[in-house]
């Protein structure tokens, strides 16, 4: 779980950069309770600041979740991109790609078991319509981690063009619902052996169906 961010908000606070300090403990908040906990009131209190000065900078919660779940799937992405970072180098754009996929979605799951509250808010609500940020659109967001390497699996001519979307959503649904059972459901109690091995088993038929001849 993350630790507290008390200091660091506080330091954020006395620095001038109230917004962000806001931020910060309504992602601690986060962590410790899923979305349920962020409130505008709790992210004050927990920075120092009355709730009058929190409301300068969010006009209600729907903004501050907002915000918070952006932090949260920033700290999902980062973590994923560390996995990716990890890999060994290679030539083989096919054996590349098999690779990234498998950290991808390695990365995924290992995120929502590790902060399961900073997880259940990177997907919850916010603010909605012609004012929500375009979330899905950063670089660095799981969908676009995602996106790019579909898009690589047409371009080697693994998928058709047709098959883009689809693939996508397979892809995301079977990590998203490996990933809530790992948290909630029946597979909450396994050992981390247990998780590793199901998540690799799983990946595994699923690149097994993109490459049917691959060992």
């Amino acid at each position: 779980m993350c630790t507290p961010v008390n200091i660091h908000v506080m330091n954020a606070y006395h620095h001038g950069d109230l917004r962000n300090a806001l931020i910060d403990a309504a992602a601690s908040l986060a962590a410790e309770g899923g979305p349920e906990a962020v409130t505008v009131r709790a992210a004050a209190r927990q920075v120092g600041v009355t709730p009058t000065a929190a409301y300068r900078h969010f006009t209600g919660h729907d903004e501050l979740i907002t915000a918070a779940k952006a932090e949260c799937v920033a700290k999902m992405g980062g973590a994923m991109r560390k996995r990716l970072e990890a890999l060994e180098p290679t030539d083989d754009r096919v054996e590349s790609l098999r690779a990234r996929m498998q950290a991808l979605g390695q990365g995924y799951v290992d995120f929502a078991f590790a902060e399961p509250g900073l997880y259940r808010t990177s997907f919850t609500g916010g603010v909605h319509g012609d004012d929500a940020p375009d979330e899905y659109e950063a670089p660095d967001h799981p969908h676009q981690m995602l996106v790019g390497l579909v898009a690589e699996l047409v371009d080697l001519g693994v998928i058709s063009e047709a098959d883009r979307l689809g693939t996508e959503m397979t892809a995301w649904s079977m990590v998203h619902g490996l990933a809530l059972m790992m948290i909630d459901g029946p597979f909450a109690g396994l050992d981390a052996a247990e998780r590793e091995r199901v998540v690799a088993e799983t990946l595994r038929v699923f690149r097994q169906m993109l490459w049917p001849d691959a060992t």
